[in-house]
């Protein structure tokens, strides 16, 4: 079976710089897949993409060596199932709250005997090669929770304690939502900020390693710094509406209108 680079990268005590795929179209997923990121995500929550669009993505990654992974819209067993049967090698989950429901996810995800997942990788078996898929699936696949309300930062050591739980991954808008902030990336209000230092020290003191997204690489980096050994920076269509942003706005500073060339 391939072997999963992100647990290789947090073995060596390093960060994984993840990049987030929300855009239904292979070519800009191969485009990501190629600007150096060590693992990609198709969010399937609130990117605008399904499962029928999920795959293509999924093979445009794989003609790179970068790991990919999946947020699901919830943690529903056959979704789940589903996603990791068309290979990818991890699995975010949004919304976990309680011990209770993180056990929910580790054991759709896993083969007997720590799970129930249905044998039938049909794609995954193909994208991870080999005949000992069987067997080393649940060991490198990865299960990451989201921690992204106040009820899941109070139940945390629980949600830690439950045996297959890899990571876990901040989503900072509903976590500063949930605790009556703006909701955003890179926060700067005082409880949300605490928070997101709790949930690392939290998962240190368990061995688990834990997730945030941000909106910058400035932030991200402060991330690292604080302990956080898996950062996302923006997004495909964030990257793509920025820059985009950036050059029309370089060309407006000069006064020049749309389709009205300037004097010379």
């Amino acid at each position: 079976m391939r072997p999963n680079t992100v647990r290789e990268i947090w073995a060596r005590g390093e960060a994984v710089v993840n990049g987030w795929l929300s855009i239904p179209s292979s070519f800009s997923a191969e485009v990501m897949a190629h600007q150096g990121f060590d693992s990609l995500v198709v969010d399937m929550q609130h990117g605008v993409i399904d499962y029928d669009t999920a795959i293509p993505l999924l093979q445009a990654i794989s003609t790179t060596g970068v790991i990919p992974l999946a947020r699901v819209p919830w943690n529903d067993p056959a979704r789940l199932m589903k996603i990791l049967d068309a290979g990818a090698y991890g699995i975010i989950c949004p919304m976990v709250n309680t011990p209770a429901e993180a056990d929910a996810l580790v054991r759709a995800c896993k083969y007997p005997p720590r799970g129930y997942r249905s044998w039938g990788p049909v794609r995954a078996s193909i994208y991870a090669g080999g005949t000992d898929y069987a067997t080393r699936a649940n060991a490198e696949l990865i299960v990451m929770p989201m921690i992204e309300t106040a009820e899941a930062v109070k139940n945390l050591d629980a949600i830690l304690s439950v045996p297959g739980i890899d990571a876990v991954y901040v989503g900072p808008s509903d976590l500063a939502l949930s605790m009556g902030a703006a909701p955003k990336l890179d926060h700067d209000a005082p409880a949300v900020v605490e928070a997101q230092r709790t949930i690392v020290k939290t998962c240190q003191k368990h061995g688990v390693f834990a997730g945030i997204h941000n909106a910058t690489a400035a932030y991200a980096l402060k991330m690292i710094a604080e302990g956080y050994q898996f950062v996302t920076l923006a997004s495909d269509s964030r990257f793509m509406a920025a820059k985009a942003a950036e050059e029309v706005g370089a060309v407006r500073k000069t006064g020049v209108k749309a389709g009205v060339l300037p004097a010379y």
